[in-house]
């Protein structure tokens, strides 16, 4: 049974930080691509950041570019999403994505993060 499970979301002042994590379980994580994506209210689900399976290597969205850093553990089977600096209009329901194709393109079930003073 595929799962994946988003933790660390909350209620944080403007300029804090947040470290989301995304665990995993019943499918090879190693050979997915993880991404975290987000989405405001009244907003369309936007793609935050991205790690390749194979090299590790990343893409960011451009509003979050050099605040926020995706990584992952293969080890552990987790992604993690370090956000720093962060914004009020960060705030949103952020959702871990694990995609090999179509096929396999599974969704955790999300984690509130609120900006707000």
């Amino acid at each position: 049974q595929v799962q994946l499970v988003e933790s660390g979301g909350g209620l944080v002042q403007p300029g804090g930080s947040l470290r989301l994590s995304c665990a995993t379980s019943g499918f090879t994580f190693s050979s997915f691509a993880m991404s975290w994506y987000r989405q405001a209210p009244g907003k369309e689900r936007e793609l935050v950041a991205r790690i390749t399976s194979a090299t590790g290597s990343t893409n960011y969205a451009d509003s979050v570019k050099g605040r926020f850093t995706i990584s992952r553990d293969n080890a552990k089977n987790t992604v993690y999403l370090q956000m720093n600096s962060l914004k009020p209009e960060d705030t949103a329901v952020y959702y871990c994505n694990a995609r090999r194709s179509s096929w396999y393109d599974f969704w955790g079930q999300g984690t509130q993060v609120t900006v707000s003073s």
